[in-house]
């Protein structure tokens, strides 16, 4: 997958569009990634065996990554793959052709 946590991501559709944020979770079976601070959903808690807990929290839910974009200097870009000098495969940007 071409996302990876930690990059910073612009959503390009849904409820969220528009807003940008760090990857903190990916899921490579799903094809889904989860955005710090979008795609807010209420979820219901339980009260433990402690007492602890329970009502309702705001949580990240996943993304498909085919709704994110990887941004670069601000502006979202593309992300390809190449081949180095050392012959390792590394990620490169679309737009500008830098290593990200």
């Amino acid at each position: 997958m071409k996302i990876r946590k930690g990059d910073e991501v612009v959503i390009i559709a849904g409820k969220s569009k528009g807003a940008t944020g760090k990857v903190i979770a990916v899921d490579t079976t799903r094809e889904r990634v989860t955005v710090e601070g979008a795609n807010l959903i209420k979820k219901n808690t339980k009260v433990d065996a402690q007492g602890k807990g329970g009502g309702i929290v705001t949580v990240e839910a996943p993304l498909h990554v085919s709704n994110v974009a990887l941004v670069e200097d601000g502006k979202p870009t593309r992300v390809g793959y190449t081949v180095n000098d050392d012959g390792k495969k590394v990620r490169i940007s679309r737009r500008t052709g830098k290593e990200i």
